[in-house]
């Protein structure tokens, strides 16, 4: 090791021998920062981030014939961020939103579709608009008493779910993604700008993340 440490540290060549010398010794200098700069790329995962940014609520009422159901609209803006600066992540399975309320699911929104690419180190942010007269919900005795309670707050507790199956560049593993995004809706008041109400930006948790990924 004391002459590769000594053409390393003083690469004065005098002969074609020590030309040589130096050349493998750049070379291996060479290899060594092209596996390091690998394995930081592509060797570890960075979970996505997921934030609401931006939510509106102006019409959430429960319809009881014939079914129990909820009228609604709901605005939401939505973005995944891509920490990885080497990998982009391409959907092995839809990337979809669920909304729910008590824990009841009432409704699904696609994000991406299987094969849908993000590119590495990108934050890509989705502006979902949606609402039904009769998304169906089965909220039973106490989701209804649940309604009621937070309807005479205006405020409604409704939780966003994302959830898709990633795979990463240079990577076998799929990866799931599962977020929850607890949100603190504000009906807006009849006449009221929904713009009038104030949204604070939420974080979503993310499910642990599997083994490799």
């Amino acid at each position: 090791m004391g002459a590769f440490d000594d053409c390393c540290d003083d690469c004065r060549c005098y002969s074609w021998k020590d030309f040589w010398w130096c050349m493998l010794c750049l070379a291996i200098l060479a290899v060594i920062a092209v596996i390091v700069i690998l394995v930081v790329a592509f060797g570890f995962v960075r979970h996505v981030d997921i934030s609401v940014d931006d939510a509106s609520l102006t019409r959430l009422a429960l319809v009881t014939t014939p079914t129990t159901a909820f009228a609604y609209n709901l605005t939401l803006k939505l973005t995944i961020r891509n920490p990885n600066w080497a990998m982009s992540m391409t959907s092995t399975k839809p990337l979809v939103a669920a909304y729910s309320f008590d824990d009841q699911t009432f409704d699904r929104v696609k994000l991406a579709d299987e094969g849908d690419k993000h590119p590495a180190g990108k934050a890509r942010v989705y502006r979902l608009t949606s609402g039904a007269d009769g998304a169906a919900v089965a909220l039973g005795n106490a989701g209804v008493a649940e309604f009621k309670k937070e309807n005479a707050t205006g405020t409604f507790e409704v939780e966003v779910a994302v959830k898709g199956e990633v795979k990463y560049t240079a990577r076998p593993t799929k990866c799931t993604i599962e977020a929850t995004c607890p949100l603190k809706l504000q009906l807006a008041p009849p006449g009221e700008a929904p713009a009038a109400l104030v949204f604070q930006k939420v974080k979503c948790k993310l499910a642990k993340a599997e083994k490799n990924c």
